[in-house]
């Protein structure tokens, strides 16, 4: 009895899948249409960008040093501050050097009086011609030595060359110094140079004035915009890389040289180029497919050459047409010829909030 009852469960089900496979035995299964996310191939602006690391330097960069020697008595600027050109960053005894100039000031005017008393008396034809020019010759020896003691009195005063940021001071009040000693570093920060290096191949695409964007790890949400100053007029026999140098502001003041910086150069520029979504490209045997959406919502594969790549989209040479509905998400569950419901990409994104919206909720 029991293997009664089982029979006709057995037939019952075979019944009802019977009718869910087209109400007989002629009758055949069609499968559901599949929901994929989609896409439209569209055209818009391209760029052709070559990434690398680089090192951003100053613009202006020196060690302040003493040009001679003595004891500094002064050191009056502010650590880590702002100087202006020819500030005052270190003082040297001048004592010495005042008096040599004051001597060499008073020889000057004694030379100078004395010429032109021989002047008066050559004019007055009370004179010779020779006593003239050993005065006039005097006359300059003492200027010379003045401009030379004033050079040197000069030199006790160690100032900015440029405008820039100073850093910490190397030297002490008291510390006798010699000729070469560090001072202090000094820099200007208001405009900064990123050096890199890009291969030769790429050597044709390279102009002056090529825009250059540039992000450091301390700062990876600030982009900074460039450009290329210096093309190097040489290739690198060792590496086959072709230096370069771009310049860029630092008006906040926040990137330093020395940083390391992630650099994007840009190549070249297609502004009517046809792009899709980077997703709704996939791979077979290394060839780029996609699936097109015919208007009967089924599927066609269609092979595409590439070029440039993107974080978020592919430039397709060939193989698509603008304005086509692409599948961007789902390819793994059609195949060529598949019927689909499109979906877009707001449309699943909304219907995913939603969802989890109503998750949340219970």
């Amino acid at each position: 009895m029991k293997s009664c009852i089982t029979l006709a469960g057995i037939g019952v089900i075979l019944l009802v899948l019977l009718g869910c496979m087209g109400g007989g035995w002629g009758g055949g299964f069609s499968m559901p249409p599949t929901p994929v996310e989609t896409t439209t191939a569209k055209v818009q602006a391209v760029e052709d960008r070559f990434e690398t690391i680089g090192t951003i330097d100053a613009d202006e960069a020196v060690t302040v040093v003493a040009e001679m020697g003595g004891t500094i008595v002064r050191i009056p600027f502010a650590e880590g501050g702002a100087v202006g050109k020819g500030e005052l960053l270190a003082q040297i005894d001048d004592r010495e050097f005042k008096a040599a100039l004051d001597r060499a000031i008073a020889l000057r005017d004694q030379a100078q009086t004395s010429f032109d008393r021989v002047k008066t008396i050559v004019e007055q034809n009370a004179g010779s011609q020779q006593a003239f020019d050993d005065a006039q010759a005097a006359l300059r020896v003492a200027e010379a030595n003045v401009a030379f003691a004033k050079a040197q009195h000069d030199k006790t005063r160690i100032t900015a060359p440029f405008a820039g940021t100073v850093g910490a001071r190397q030297v002490s009040p008291g510390e006798f110094v010699q000729p070469g000693t560090a001072i202090a570093e000094l820099a200007r920060l208001e405009q900064l140079r990123v050096s890199f290096s890009v291969p030769e191949r790429y050597l044709a695409d390279l102009y002056a004035n090529a825009p250059v964007r540039v992000t450091t790890s301390a700062y990876p949400d600030m982009e900074i915009v460039g450009t290329v100053m210096v093309v190097e007029p040489h290739v690198d026999t060792q590496t086959r890389n072709v230096g370069i140098v771009a310049r860029i502001d630092n008006a906040e003041g926040k990137l330093r040289p020395g940083q390391s910086a992630n650099i994007a150069v840009t190549l070249r520029e297609r502004p009517s180029a046809m792009t899709i979504a980077s997703e709704a490209i996939f791979l077979d045997q290394n060839q780029p497919f996609v699936y097109l959406v015919k208007p009967d919502s089924s599927v066609a594969r269609s092979a595409v050459k590439l070029g440039s790549r993107s974080r978020d989209f592919v430039e397709v040479l060939g193989g698509i047409e603008a304005g086509q509905l692409v599948v961007r998400a789902g390819q793994q569950k059609i195949f060529d010829g598949a019927k689909v419901v499109p979906v877009s990409s707001l449309d699943s994104a909304a219907t995913q909030q939603a969802a989890n919206e109503g998750g949340a909720g219970q």
